[in-house]
């Protein structure tokens, strides 16, 4: 005590100045009311914490009448941040400004739309839905299907073989300007089926093995495969077009060859001309009718037409086509690549040489083979083919 009155003025001072403050905050506190503790939030119904949305509507906002009047300068003022009403009318479709030269360079989002019996969905994703849930699914059902009927009948008939002796004598079946055609567009096809079947179902079959880095360069390089291929199918086939639509005019023998299918599960095939039944129903199914469907829409997703409006929607439209024509015209070649590989002897070398032995034409196409006989038609059909027969066979 006695130290403590031997303090200076200013000792006292700053003593007294900080009893009287913890005097006074003792007081506030025995006269401040208890606090309570705060209620305990509910918890979301599926855990966790449950983050603010600057997006989300303010619970008073259906109070207010002006509300939906309110611009959204407006807004922003009554609630900053909430950029729902401008991202609902992208979504709705609105043209924005773009510097961009392209059609709808100003839309963001495609215009919402409602099909029957779905809900208000945009564009965009009705186009997704149609070929995830329709396009993928029953067109790689359909190529499964057909590649297991073939297994089937390979293994059930083998391939088919001559029943006759051949006779070294050849008849010119393909000229080498038909088998160039032939060739430049059965490659342009293949390359343009493989890529086309990697990029729509590769990544149930192909992405689990190969991972996503490989997978995501291999789809890469396949579309541009696609993309420069396309324009090579297309010129080819019309040439193929131009050049066997003359030999797959329908005759009145085409009738009898279907309804007895061609006579492949029989002993003997029933007679035709240079191409039978099947092969005119693939000339005009797959070749004429599917062919140029998927070249006319293919070209039309490479963007190469001029004068023609590359919206989301047509491009949409063109895809769904060019995707299901595809899938059909592969069908199709499928059966036609195999009968003419491992299904009939002697195809391969035909188109591979251009030149079929005499026993091969009057089994597989006995009426192109009576002409051929009675001279309607030349054995040889070009002067290089015709001097080759003129030599005398080699022992």
């Amino acid at each position: 005590m006695k130290a403590m009155f031997h303090l200076g003025r200013s000792g006292r001072a700053w003593l007294a100045a900080a009893l009287l403050s913890v005097s006074a905050g003792w007081a506030i506190a025995q006269s401040a009311p208890a606090p309570q503790p705060a209620p305990a939030a509910a918890a979301p119904a599926t855990g966790g914490i449950k983050s603010a949305n600057i997006f989300e509507i303010a619970p008073d906002a259906d109070k207010d009448p002006n509300y939906a009047q309110q611009t959204n300068g407006e807004r922003r003022q009554v609630q900053p941040g909430n950029n729902a009403p401008m991202w609902r009318s992208v979504g709705g479709g609105v043209t924005g400004y773009s510097s961009l030269p392209y059609p709808e360079a100003g839309n963001l989002i495609q215009p919402t739309v409602q099909y029957p019996g779905s809900r208000l969905t945009t564009a965009g994703e009705a186009w997704r839905q149609v070929r995830n849930n329709w396009i993928l699914p029953y067109g790689g059902s359909l190529l499964l299907i057909v590649a297991v009927a073939i297994g089937l009948f390979y293994f059930g008939k083998g391939t088919l073989k001559l029943h006759g002796p051949e006779t070294g004598r050849l008849i010119e079946r393909f000229t080498y300007v038909e088998r160039a055609a032939h060739w430049v567009n059965a490659i342009a096809f293949v390359a343009l089926a493989v890529s086309g079947i990697v990029m729509a179902f590769g990544q149930f079959f192909l992405l689990p093995i190969i991972g996503s880095t490989l997978f995501g360069w291999l789809t890469y390089a396949l579309k541009n495969v696609h993309n420069f291929v396309g324009p090579l199918f297309a010129v080819s086939l019309v040439v193929v077009i131009l050049t066997f639509v003359k030999d797959n005019l329908p005759s009145k023998h085409d009738i009898t060859w279907l309804l007895k299918g061609g006579g492949l599960l029989g002993g003997h095939e029933v007679p035709s001309h240079r191409f039978n039944a099947g092969e005119k129903v693939l000339f005009w199914g797959g070749v004429f009718l599917f062919g140029l469907v998927v070249v006319g829409s293919g070209v039309f997703l490479d963007k190469i037409v001029p004068a023609v409006e590359y919206t989301r929607a047509n491009m949409q439209v063109a895809h769904m086509i060019h995707a299901t024509a595809a899938v059909v015209m592969m069908a199709m070649f499928m059966g036609h690549i195999y009968m003419g590989t491992i299904g009939m002897s002697g195809a391969y070398s035909a188109m591979k040489t251009g030149y079929v032995d005499e026993t091969w034409a009057k089994e597989h196409h006995e009426l192109w083979y009576d002409d051929i006989k009675a001279g309607k038609i030349p054995a040889q059909r070009t002067a290089t083919a015709a001097a080759e027969a003129a030599q005398p066979a080699k022992a």
